[in-house]
């Protein structure tokens, strides 16, 4: 464990690194998020680091696509992605993360740098911060509070 007075410079700074697993019941996964995926890392917000799709029919079985393996319009959607993606998810990763898929669903897994955070990351780095704790709190959790505090309002 690094002491508080202790900086760890790494060669490369990253940003926060999230994975997500983004669900498409009745396997009717087209594409369609692609342009939203390229705005965003085109813009510097984020950096897909890896995906990958996998698809369990309506008989349970599964398979699993790289992005560039796709076919059809939802492969030239990827393309791009396909071409700077690494392959971080290992078999067994992925295995796990499909063993909860239902029947006759798709599911994109993906893992992304918050390539916005980097400048940020930096100027802290530079001002010689030692990080004590972080947490990603999800929107759900936000908006329930939010409407907590809404309805305690209105009483």
């Amino acid at each position: 464990m690094m002491k508080v007075n202790e900086t760890f410079k790494p060669k490369n700074i990253l940003g926060p690194v999230d994975y997500v697993v983004f669900l498409f019941p009745g396997n009717k996964f087209t594409g369609q998020i692609a342009p939203e995926l390229a705005r965003l890392e085109k813009n510097g917000i984020i950096r897909v680091i890896d995906m990958v799709f996998v698809r369990r029919d309506k008989g349970e079985k599964l398979t699993i696509f790289e992005a560039k393996n796709l076919g059809g319009s939802a492969s030239d959607a990827f393309c791009e992605f396909a071409k700077n993606a690494s392959e971080w998810f290992s078999e067994g990763d992925i295995e796990a993360i499909a063993e909860s898929l239902p029947e006759n669903c798709s599911a994109g897994i993906l893992l992304f740098e918050n390539t916005w955070a980097v400048p940020f990351k930096e100027a802290l780095m530079n001002a010689g911060f030692v990080l004590v704790d972080h947490m990603r709190v999800p929107a759900d959790a936000i908006n329930r509070a939010q409407q907590a505090l809404a309805d305690q309002e209105g009483v």
